[in-house]
């Protein structure tokens, strides 16, 4: 079978070759201006919230559906382990005062790229990924116990599933054809269900790794 492979590769670099018109020209891509055709489509300034959100919603709908999937399949796989006996954080103060600190600005970034994601480069999947970090680097430095009671008073695993049962939601709308108005272009409240959507993904990817983070402590010991 390997000349068969030989074969397409050569054709392969023959077409590449032999037929390099097939490209569009870059002159002919500027005139398209998809940049300026999806901002205007999607009611946003920031084009990759409305590929993401809009263009490619079905994509993103099971992204997320993936991910919870994911962090089901770590709570499940982890649960017939035995509790670790000693959990590995940082005890020297300096260690400490710069992993809250650098907790306290990625949490405020993650507010910020939640709410602005679609005006500004961000977006709910790099806010949740804030969020998740601004979690892990408490965890490393407070105990457990206090980390694990304070996810049950927040009812953190409920407001997860309903972050998820909305953003399923809102996406069925907007792939129905119900939509928002737009609003005015760089507005906070523009873009239809896009800021919506942003922090419904921002809560579930944080909300979510916090809940790994949790497992991984209490049946492995780090992180």
């Amino acid at each position: 079978m390997k000349w068969i492979y030989v074969l397409a590769a050569i054709g392969f670099y023959l077409k590449m070759i032999l037929l390099p018109n097939l490209v569009v020209p870059l002159e002919e891509l500027s005139e398209l201006s998809i940049v300026e055709t999806i901002a205007q489509e999607s009611g946003v300034p920031n084009v990759v919230s409305g590929i993401i959100f809009r263009n490619r919603l079905y994509d993103t709908l099971f992204e997320v559906v993936v991910f919870t999937i994911a962090i089901m399949g770590v709570r499940f796989l982890l649960a017939d382990e035995q509790p670790a006996a000693v959990v590995h954080q940082f005890t020297d103060h300096p260690s400490i005062v710069l992993a809250r600190l650098g907790a306290t600005i990625a949490a405020l970034i993650s507010v910020e790229l939640a709410l602005r994601g679609h005006l500004s480069p961000g977006g709910g999947f790099a806010a949740g990924v804030a969020g998740g970090t601004a979690i892990g680097l408490v965890a490393i430095t407070a105990p457990p116990e206090w980390l694990h009671q304070l996810y049950q008073r927040w009812r953190a695993a409920t407001l997860e599933k309903i972050s998820v049962l909305l953003f399923i939601a809102l996406a069925a709308c907007s792939l129905l054809g119900l939509a928002l108005p737009m609003g005015e272009m760089g507005a906070q409240l523009s873009g239809g269900w896009i800021p919506w959507l942003n922090i419904l993904v921002a809560l579930k990817v944080a909300i979510g790794s916090w809940g790994a983070i949790l497992v991984f402590i209490r049946y492995r010991g780090l992180l």
